[in-house]
């Protein structure tokens, strides 16, 4: 039979979170150091993967805290829709990565850089907004980082039409175009996931603050 505890174990979870961010921040790095310099890209993939790996572990014990805390300090669902939200973003950074290899990617576009610049720049801010989650007195401040995540996934999302309407008017051979939508999806995607984080964050103050 599982155990409750029956006092919020605040630090657990704000540890664990701030443990995920610093996983991302990673990851964000890695992703855009491999995309800026682009030498040793199996290696490099192979570190965005394992950090992917530690992410997933990361959020199953998130997850087991859930389960096994009685009283937690902020709303379950909030606790599971932003370490889900968090571990969502590693995926698409490991999706983008694992494409770039597997597809042989001979060089990265300026898109992809770009793209990539604006993920590891909303990463930052979520990284500077999860410990304010530990202080009620502290969690106003989380608002303004998440403004200007909203901000930049607004870029993202005009970079990624950018990077469409250059690959179709390039008349790029079908294949090339299959292999670079995906990875722009993925970066894409992982900024959308950064705006969910955001959102999560957001109805949080609303609610404690």
């Amino acid at each position: 039979m599982a155990r409750f505890s029956l006092i919020p174990r605040e630090v657990k979870f704000f540890d664990l979170f701030e443990t995920m961010a610093a996983l991302l921040t990673t990851a964000a790095s890695e992703m855009l150091s491999l995309l800026t310099h682009y030498d040793h890209v199996s290696t490099r993939v192979a570190r965005i993967k394992n950090l992917e790996h530690e992410a997933d572990e990361v959020t199953h014990k998130i997850m087991a805290e859930l389960h096994t805390t009685f009283v937690t300090p902020l709303d379950r669902e909030d606790i599971s829709s932003l370490a889900n939200s968090l571990d969502d973003i590693m995926d698409f950074i490991d999706g983008a990565a694992n494409a770039l290899f597997l597809y042989h990617i001979p060089q990265p576009t300026e898109h992809a850089r770009e793209l990539t610049r604006i993920l590891a720049a909303e990463v930052e801010e979520i990284s500077k907004a999860l410990p304010r989650l530990r202080q009620r007195n502290r969690m106003r401040g989380i608002l303004e980082h998440c403004v200007e995540i909203n901000r930049l996934e607004n870029e993202a999302d005009q970079v990624m039409r950018d990077a469409l309407a250059e690959l179709f008017d390039k008349e790029s051979s079908a294949a090339d175009i299959i292999k670079w939508r995906e990875i722009y999806e993925h970066l894409e995607n992982a900024a959308d996931r950064g705006e969910d984080v955001a959102n999560v964050l957001e109805g949080i103050v609303l609610k404690h603050a």
